[in-house]
């Protein structure tokens, strides 16, 4: 699989949903939701033995006081993606606080999916069909009688799409898809670290609330709305590729791929909704990291991937400002050295890689087998030297 061409084809609404973390857990108790499936019963996005746990998208930013550790999270995952890495590990247990996108609070709290999707349902009389192209109108009707009578999803039916906006049945649609390929909002890495944090009794605090994250969605103009659900559609026609490439990506902890073969085709295409869901969002998150940066301790911030990546997330941002920055990935380090005379060098030993590969390989030319011509003929065995016989 080439990987920058399906980064490429991945739909805006699986990237606002799975890496920029707008309401997925609120989404995953909404009652109109994909009701909640067990874990033995959902197929796994690749049906192969996970041979390692994901390499971190972990950086280490470090100001006069404290330090703080920014993680990209994957907010749907899957029980194979478990357990988290080491460095995880570490620095969740060494962190004095814990910062989501959301406060634990709110993502637990039995309000918020209904809040959701009162702000999903149309309040003027209309039909979502009434903001769609015909062509739309008919993908949208034949992925609901295909999809949604065999769902458990509470009672939802393809007519009632027509109750919502575009952006909440783009969700609708997005989620569907994921949990199909067994990645669920229930066991996002958000969610499995607000649970350690509460149980290690650590600080958990929140970026937004509730109301700010659903405004985002409920903000944006009839016109991204359509493309977003447009965009769902022809990712579910799409099949598993592109599912399978981002939560490939975000596995190997490839952030660069993720960068350069996503988030950049995603501002190309999509620059206003780019901008509301991703920069927007980083920069009034910017002052408040500042803040924790005057801090002593350590302090853990979640957010979705997308966020931390490139010249527009918060890690360059921050670095740009004089923070001392690295990135914290034990799986990406070099080999041990070796002492060499006065000097060291690496041990030359193969490296397993952490992940799956998420590239295809580059096309391998075969060397000729070599030809009995070309084999040099035998030496002839000279005889042992006498010890006595002085050498020159």
């Amino acid at each position: 699989m080439r990987l920058l061409p399906v980064l490429r084809a991945a739909r805006v609404a699986a990237l606002a949903f799975v890496f920029l973390g707008l309401a997925p857990t609120a989404w995953a108790q909404s009652p109109v939701a994909t009701g909640e499936v067990a874990p033995s019963a959902v197929p796994h996005i690749a049906d192969v033995p996970v041979p390692a746990p994901p390499v971190p998208l972990l950086w280490k930013v470090s100001g006069d006081h404290g330090a703080l550790y920014l993680l990209g999270s994957f907010h749907f995952l899957q029980p194979a993606d478990y357990p988290l890495s080491e460095d995880v590990a570490r620095t969740l247990a060494a962190a004095g606080e814990v910062v989501f996108e959301l406060s634990p609070e709110e993502l637990e709290s039995p309000t918020l999916a209904m809040q959701m999707m009162q702000a999903g349902l149309r309040s003027d009389g209309s039909r979502l069909d009434d903001d769609l192209p015909p062509a739309l109108a008919a993908d949208l009707a034949a992925w609901g009688e295909a999809n949604l009578a065999a769902q458990p999803t509470g009672g939802m039916s393809a007519q009632s799409l027509q109750l919502f906006k575009p952006w909440f049945a783009s969700l609708l649609v997005t989620t569907t898809e994921l949990g199909r390929y067994g990645l669920q909002a229930q066991l996002g890495m958000d969610a499995y670290l607000a649970r350690q944090a509460r149980e290690a009794g650590k600080a958990t605090a929140g970026l937004e609330t509730a109301s700010e994250q659903i405004g985002f969605l409920d903000g944006l103009g009839q016109v991204e709305q359509v493309e977003m659900l447009r965009e769902a559609l022809d990712q579910a026609q799409g099949g598993q590729a592109s599912i399978e490439a981002l939560h490939g990506a975000w596995r190997a902890g490839d952030a660069a791929q993720l960068w350069n073969g996503m988030a950049l085709d995603m501002r190309a295409r999509f620059p206003a909704l780019y901008r509301r869901i991703n920069t927007e969002r980083n920069d009034a998150w910017l002052p408040k990291l500042e803040q924790m940066l005057q801090q002593d301790g350590e302090i853990l911030v979640i957010v979705g991937t997308l966020h931390l990546l490139g010249e527009d997330g918060v890690v360059e941002k921050l670095a740009a400002k004089g923070y001392e920055v690295e990135r914290i990935c034990s799986a990406c380090a070099p080999p041990p050295a070796i002492e060499i005379g006065d000097g060291t060098a690496p041990v030359p030993e193969e490296r397993t890689p952490a992940t799956p590969p998420v590239t295809a390989p580059q096309d391998e030319v075969p060397m000729p087998p070599a030809d009995a011509d070309d084999v040099p003929p035998p030496q002839p065995e000279l005889p042992a030297r006498d010890s006595a016989t002085p050498t020159r």
